[in-house]
């Protein structure tokens, strides 16, 4: 029993970490070409760790294309990207502080 109530709030913890967005792993970038109509950015970014690739300026397709309306050419970001349905894609972006 005493087992059994361990493993069960060990799960509980786990759960919770898991949804609470503490796995979002941000990397900076910059923003070098917007393409709404396909749906892709062309980020100029470091290290992104959770993908295991190095720096480089490659295109991603967006989640949301809303993401895309809210940033411009030009602007430092940090962004979390996946890889989704085998397509390297950015799931969150927000402004880096000046």
């Amino acid at each position: 029993m005493r087992i059994m109530k361990s493993t069960f709030l060990s799960a509980v913890i786990l759960a919770a970490f898991a949804g609470n967005g503490l796995g979002a792993d941000y990397t900076k970038g910059v923003i070098k070409k917007i393409d709404a109509k396909g749906k892709k950015i062309t980020i100029v970014h470091e290290e992104l760790k959770s993908l295991d690739m190095p720096a480089m300026t490659m295109v991603f397709f967006t989640a949301d294309e809303a993401m895309l309306d809210a940033v411009g050419e030009g602007d430092a970001i940090e962004f979390a990207a996946d890889r989704i349905e085998g397509k390297l894609t950015v799931t969150e972006i927000k402004a880096q502080p000046e």
